[in-house]
């Protein structure tokens, strides 16, 4: 692995690598100075093929986005075998493990095939605090909680979908939506609520049927 601090890149690199990622896309449309800091708080990543980029078991408060290449997927702390999923350019991994403070429950690996992997990863430990608006402010915590709620809605909506009558198919719909005042305190507590928990039921359903768990 090699890691680069994002000023080494030219910024419309930079941009035009965080730009594919709908969270880094609205907050840079909101805020240029918090889209600045994040930028701050973030690393370039490469890796080789087959080179292991999470282990299974550990605990950290990073979040990562898959920039270029192709991750495989393990089940097992040896990330040996045939891999069980793949994640590709765009996709957010590690969301799960740093919302509940869980441990990584796969282990990933740059595919094979590919000549380069690269990740951004973001410390994204600040975002759990949600009475602080410094450095990170409320209307950017909110952007991150927003995306990640429905991304982990869409995601139990597909194994509702593939499982309509197992036990945990409507799980998440008893997951209370929010209908208060916008843009508020009170809307960021109750998205970080909903994350967690739609994030423990995920878990609950890759381990069920040994998914992409992370």
């Amino acid at each position: 692995m090699e890691i680069k601090p994002l000023h080494k890149f030219p910024r419309e690199t930079v941009e035009r690598w965080l730009l594919t990622v709908p969270f880094y896309k609205t907050v840079k449309q909101q805020d240029d100075w918090q889209f600045e800091i994040l930028l701050e708080q973030a690393h370039i990543a490469y890796f080789e093929p087959g080179e292991r980029v999470l282990q299974r078991g550990e605990k950290d408060q990073w979040l990562y986005f898959l920039l270029k290449g192709q991750l495989d997927v393990y089940p097992d702390e040896l990330g040996e075998g045939d891999p069980i999923n793949q994640i590709t350019p765009g996709e957010v991994f590690g969301d799960l493990a740093m919302l509940i403070g869980h441990e990584r429950t796969a282990t990933l690996r740059a595919a094979p095939h590919c000549r380069e992997v690269v990740v951004l990863a973001s410390d994204f430990s600040r975002f759990s605090d949600l009475e602080s608006s410094r450095p990170i402010s409320v209307a950017t915590k909110l952007a991150y909680y927003r995306n990640t709620v429905h991304s982990l809605r869409w995601k139990l909506e597909v194994y509702r979908s593939q499982n309509p009558q197992h036990s945990f198919a409507n799980r998440h719909r008893q997951v209370k939506l929010y209908t208060g005042p916008k843009d508020t305190r009170e809307e960021l507590a109750a998205l970080h609520a909903q994350a967690q928990a739609l994030a423990r039921l995920l878990l609950e359903w890759n381990g069920e049927f040994g998914a992409s768990g992370r």
